[in-house]
């Protein structure tokens, strides 16, 4: 089994369409995959909900606050969709449970306020997972000023950005019936499957 938590504090960032996304990528991929909402909204749940049964499977449940035991040893991976503000010591726990770490970040002034927060809280972790943290710029075009701007502010913390996902509807209209640009027919997702490329290289890296 093998664990990707999406975490970033500010509500609004993109979290639950990184995390439905990457079980649909996986589930694609013929591997048993597993949604953990920990989210009190449980966004990912109801999506799992509208979920066409002849799609790829994709299993889910509600976290809670026990993701360091409830990890389900079964699946190939499992896919955390965390809460905003998650912060301090259940952070800590999380990060060290599970492989991979993605901060999804709207390049604005204010997520990244709210994300330096929470990237200096981090700071220890940070240095004890060099490797595992990665951040997906977006609804940004890596060739415009907004980009060299976060890419600026991530400086101080040695994070990469592992890739950047356009500001698309194409993310708004699958969800809409518990899909996701992985699942079929692709065709008319050519570009954002481009753009996951990198992310999916890193997380099975």
């Amino acid at each position: 089994m093998r664990a990707v938590l999406v975490a970033n504090p500010k509500g609004g960032a993109g979290k639950t369409t990184l995390a439905t996304n990457l079980s649909g990528y996986f589930a694609n991929q013929s591997l048993v995959t597993t949604l953990c909402d920990l989210d009190r909204q449980q966004s990912a749940l109801r999506w799992m909900a509208f979920r066409d049964p002849a799609l790829p499977p994709v299993t889910g449940y509600y976290g809670g606050n026990q993701i360091v035991l409830n990890l389900p040893r079964e699946a190939d991976w499992v896919v955390v969709d965390a809460p905003a503000g998650l912060q301090g010591y259940k952070l800590t726990d999380y990060i060290r449970a599970v492989d991979r770490v993605v901060v999804p970040l709207v390049p604005s002034v204010f997520d990244m306020a709210a994300t330096e927060d929470f990237l200096n809280s981090m700071r220890a972790e940070l240095r004890a997972a060099r490797g595992k943290i990665g951040i997906v710029a977006m609804r940004v075009d890596p060739r415009t000023r907004a980009a060299g701007m976060l890419e600026e502010f991530l400086k101080h913390f040695d994070i990469p950005i592992v890739t950047y996902l356009r500001n698309t509807q194409n993310y708004v209209n699958v969800a809409a019936a518990g899909a996701t640009v992985f699942d079929p027919p692709r065709a008319r997702n050519k570009k954002d499957l481009e753009q996951w490329a990198p992310l999916i290289d890193w997380l099975q890296g």
